[in-house]
């Protein structure tokens, strides 16, 4: 099963219903503008509407990997993308203030149950390189968020916005389908007995709740758990803000600061890079290095005045951050047992979302009563921790 599972084709539709899945959320903000001047709303209302959507994004975490682990992980992914397609064709016909955040609610439902659960696919059909699988992923997944604000631009303001998401959902139900016929011919041809796609050699009884809060009291398990919150506040602390922060806080003009601020996001491509490597050399040496260069990126903007130093220092930051992101969840893969999988990178990818949530918050309130500066340096303390935290599980491992 795992060698019929384990062609091309199987990554690349679990990847690409990753893309989709970014893709539809991060074309959200770009239209914020056309949301209002259609309904009348204003900004808070708006923004408390993304943030309902990215709420139930968040909760599907846990409950989406407990279930994969009992039903099998194609066949949540599958419902996830059919989920997700109801609410862009929903978003793709004149309705509503109040049906368009219902129609965003069921994407973020929709797409909030395909991390947790493709990471724990992809690293059963590939358990020798689940870190360069896992690298596909997230670059796949960061590629949608590069792609949508063009997108926005060449399709809805020539075709209107509800075509786009006309369009998305029609590609979802292709991709959803493609893959459901793949994993079902794959574990057909098996005899429906391998873990890729059965119930994760999992007994009917299931994960029980002491099994969960056995895994919680596991040392190394929560020393990493502080180590994906501490950097997914950093993260989200320092994308929501890097453009205003450079044009406050540096002699950066907006144009040089938006310049740098896609920089950012590509050098994603470095997930490949990072993820094949820890195959190689191991997790935890990776994630330390990336954590590490993040730090000393994020240091750099504190630090730098010239434009040379500012780019170089954003893009060590991207490049670190990035980098970090498929090897943390091979590592946490490692980490949890087979039986516990879903649920249990499900649990530790609410807490880190959770915390990524805050961040903006934070940031905005600490730069607002003392400056940009104690805030960033603030989200430098939040990473440091993250080093020595992974530098912690690298000495004693």
């Amino acid at each position: 099963m795992r060698r019929r599972l384990g062609a091309l084709d199987t990554l690349l539709l679990t990847a690409a219903i990753w893309f989709l899945a970014k893709f539809v959320r991060y074309a959200f903000p770009p239209l914020f503008p056309e949301f209002q001047a259609t309904y009348g709303v204003s900004n808070g209302t708006i923004g408390l509407a993304y943030t309902a959507m990215m709420l139930v994004y968040a909760v599907m975490q846990f409950p989406s990997g407990v279930l994969a682990d009992r039903v099998g992980s194609p066949r949540v992914i599958a419902g996830g993308v059919a989920t997700a397609a109801l609410g862009v064709f929903a978003l793709s016909r004149p309705v509503s203030f109040p049906l368009l955040v219902g129609g965003m609610m069921l994407v973020g439902l929709g797409t909030g149950v395909h991390k947790t659960v493709a990471v724990r696919f992809l690293s059963s059909v590939y358990p020798e390189r689940k870190g360069r699988a896992l690298g596909v992923l997230d670059t796949f997944g960061a590629l949608g968020g590069v792609v949508a604000p063009a997108a926005v631009v060449a399709v809805a303001g020539r075709y209107g916005w509800r075509t786009l998401f006309f369009a998305s959902g029609v590609v979802a139900l292709l991709l959803g389908g493609a893959f459901l016929v793949r994993t079902s011919s794959a574990e057909a041809a098996d005899g429906g007995d391998d873990d890729a796609s059965g119930n994760g050699g999992i007994d009917d009884d299931g994960a029980s709740f002491d099994d969960y809060l056995a895994l919680c009291a596991d040392r190394r398990f929560g020393a990493f758990v502080l180590v994906t919150v501490a950097f997914s506040f950093t993260y989200n602390g320092v994308v929501a803000f890097l453009p205003l922060y450079l044009t406050t806080s540096t002699a950066t003009n907006s144009t040089l600061a938006n310049g740098l601020y896609s920089a950012l996001f590509a050098v994603s491509f470095v997930q490949l890079l990072t993820g094949d490597l820890s195959d190689r050399v191991g997790s935890l040496r990776v994630i330390v290095g990336t954590l590490a260069l993040a730090l000393a990126g994020l240091v750099g903007l504190l630090v730098g005045s010239t434009t040379l130093a500012l780019g170089a220092s954003v893009v060590a930051f991207g490049l670190g951050s990035h980098g970090f992101r498929p090897v943390r969840g091979s590592f946490l893969v490692e980490l949890v047992p087979d039986s516990l999988a879903g649920g249990g990178l499900g649990a530790v990818r609410t807490v880190l979302m959770g915390a990524g949530a805050v961040a903006p918050a934070v940031v905005g309130v600490v730069s607002e009563r003392a400056s940009f500066e104690a805030a960033f340096a603030l989200l430098a303390a939040s990473l440091l921790v993250a080093v020595a935290a992974s530098a912690g599980l690298l000495a004693t491992q």
